[in-house]
């Protein structure tokens, strides 16, 4: 079932107004107030009784937050969003394991997944371990070797190796054959994760998953990263009560100290940023901006990350580094950063993260080419219900950015499949939201469509016969059509409030994040700067858009719209050089120089003129 583009235009939601008078804008949504009848007297209300700014009132309200819970709001608490550890199924079995080799100084073996929430779980607990005088090995698996997840092989390893518990990290949830190997060779295992799970499980001594069916812990939301700082505070209470730090004559670990890199994992997971999630990376930043572990310390420098550590910072700077290593390199060079304490070792590990990041950003750039021919080939005008494109000069390490990429710009699901040479092929898939993609592989898998395959609602990646593609593109077509299609004649660019280059100052971008951190399921605030005049354009990079924006009063403003060459929104910007335009867009702070300067992140635009009043 296929979907054409007639039959999905995008209309203006009912109960609420156009913003502006925008009805079709350059990327073809309506644009809308995000606040109903409702929302906007609750932020009239915030801003009076708590004496916001009126904007900040207005995200507020986007959120549903009372005005009694504001302040609360804005400075989330650990302490009072943590829940009991113990709610999470299997959870004292594993802090009891785990606290018994920690007493008895036992070989630990900690297996971890290859991107970043792997690599800061398995920071978060080597760091625990060693503080506790154990020296646990750790193993990453190679994207290409090993695959995902734990391996028989790679637990016969580590059982030779000496190692008398594994523990499992961002991974474990579905590895049935491997734990089977485990418990033939008397390694006991513990699992910490946090991808769906079906109802059978594997042998483990613990498994804790708050997406397993029989978790009733109400933490589904948490990364992994997020689980092991929970079971770390288990660990850590549990072996108070045997009077392990007594007789060692130590106070129990600072873990708020390890939350730089829990924060870190949590964004680039883009799990949902709400409850326990916002406070992991509010206090997270807090804790990076000290600078205390060498090994982000050393990224940042890499990247000359300028003023306070953002949201932005993390997932579009940092992250994508440590994640270069296990895509197209070594995938153990992340965990190494991270849980590096010399600062040689530490700078020379991000300055070669850095450099496979300018060469994924190669491969990426080549690989996505070939697919927008693909598509542009196989779809011609239409609007597909889902794209499913699968090539043999792929890197199975760059398939997921494919997808992403090809995801925002068709706005449907998408899955990018790197063939192997040899029958095989590994594949991975971006979602829109309203479309569980991870539930929909779980289906395929079920009906012997894929070899492997799992995720959650907006990821999810795979492993099937290279000839089995075109199956499977069938089944998943027919499987989203319908809520592709739904999707996108409901879709309209929702907007928070209207600014000016005059008031959009750096007092108040900094107000407005504090409404943050902003990611899954926290829409990053989306402003409108209304007739703004395009003053300056040209190309920046390989395909972004460099613009200066001036108001009604002469106030410049910088912004950018990146990857816009060639689509929609960069050709309406070039056309209207030297006009008014409507610009739609998130503000960021920029440093210059020691000094903050507002600049945007252009998403969309508009003709004044075709505006209806």
């Amino acid at each position: 079932m296929t979907a054409s583009a007639e039959s999905v235009q995008p209309t203006l939601p009912a109960g609420r107004r156009a913003v502006l008078g925008v009805t079709r804008s350059a990327m073809d949504r309506p644009w809308r107030d995000r606040l109903d009848t409702r929302g906007g007297a609750l932020a009239r209300q915030i801003a009076q009784e708590v004496g916001l700014p009126d904007v900040v009132a207005r995200l507020l309200a986007a959120r549903d937050v009372a005005a009694d819970a504001a302040e609360a709001y804005l400075n989330p608490q650990i302490r009072t969003l943590l829940p009991d550890p113990s709610l999470f199924t299997d959870m004292e079995a594993a802090a009891g394991r785990i606290a018994d080799a920690v007493e008895r100084g036992e070989k630990v073996a900690v297996f971890g997944d290859y991107d970043v929430d792997g690599a800061t779980s398995v920071a978060v607990f080597v760091r625990y371990l060693r503080s506790q005088g154990l020296d646990p090995a750790v193993y990453i698996p190679d994207r290409l070797v090993d695959g995902y997840g734990p391996n028989p092989r790679a637990i016969g390893e580590l059982a030779a190796g000496g190692a008398t518990l594994l523990v499992t990290l961002d991974c474990g949830t579905s590895s049935f054959e491997a734990f089977e190997e485990a418990r033939r060779l008397s390694l006991d295992v513990v699992t910490l994760d946090h991808h769906q799970a079906g109802v059978e499980l594997p042998p483990a001594l613990a498994l804790v998953n708050p997406n397993r069916q029989d978790d009733l812990s109400g933490h589904g939301h948490l990364a992994a990263v997020g689980v092991t700082f929970v079971t770390l505070v288990a660990v850590n209470r549990e072996l108070r009560r045997r009077g392990w730090f007594d007789r060692q004559g130590t106070v129990p670990p600072d873990l708020l100290a390890l939350l730089d890199l829990v924060a870190l994992g949590t964004v680039c997971d883009v799990v949902p940023l709400i409850g326990l999630n916002r406070a992991f990376v509010v206090k997270g930043l807090s804790v990076l901006r000290t600078r205390g572990n060498r090994g982000l310390a050393a990224l940042a420098d890499v990247v000359k990350l300028n003023g306070p550590p953002t949201p932005y910072n993390l997932a579009f700077m940092l992250g994508p580094r440590i994640n270069a290593g296990g895509r197209i390199g070594d995938s153990g060079l992340g965990a190494r950063l991270l849980t590096s304490d010399d600062h040689v070792a530490a700078g020379r590990i991000a300055v070669e993260l850095d450099r496979l990041n300018r060469e994924r950003q190669t491969l990426e750039a080549e690989a996505l080419d070939a697919a927008e021919i693909m598509v542009a080939t196989r779809l011609g005008g239409t609007a597909p219900p889902v794209i499913v494109e699968a090539s043999a000069d792929w890197h199975p390490g760059i398939v997921g950015l494919v997808a992403a990429r090809l995801k925002e710009r068709y706005r449907c699901p998408t899955f990018a499949i790197a063939l192997d040479g040899e029958g095989g092929a590994v594949g991975s898939g971006r979602s829109i939201a309203g479309i569980d993609l991870g539930a929909v592989v779980r289906l395929a898998l079920e009906r012997g469509l894929i070899a492997k395959g799992g995720g959650h609602a907006m990821a999810a990646g795979i492993s099937l016969p290279a000839d089995g593609v075109d199956a499977f593109r069938a089944f998943v077509s027919a499987a989203v059509a319908d809520g592709v299609a739904m999707a996108r004649a409901a879709e309209a660019l929702d907007i928070d409030a209207a600014l000016t280059a005059d008031g959009a100052t750096p007092d108040l971008v900094e107000a407005i994040g504090r409404v943050g951190p902003f990611g899954s399921a926290q829409p990053e605030p989306l402003f409108v700067f209304p007739s703004h005049r395009l003053l300056y354009l040209d190309t920046a990079g390989r395909n972004h858009l460099r613009l200066t924006l001036a108001s009604s009063s002469g106030t410049r403003v910088k912004a950018m719209a990146f990857r816009a060459v060639g689509q929609p929104l960069g050709d309406f910007l070039t056309a209207n050089r030297g006009g008014p335009v409507h610009i739609a867009g998130h503000v960021d702070l920029d440093w210059w120089q020691g000094a903050p300067r507002v600049s945007i992140r252009v998403v969309d635009a508009a003709d004044p003129a075709k505006a209806r009043p």
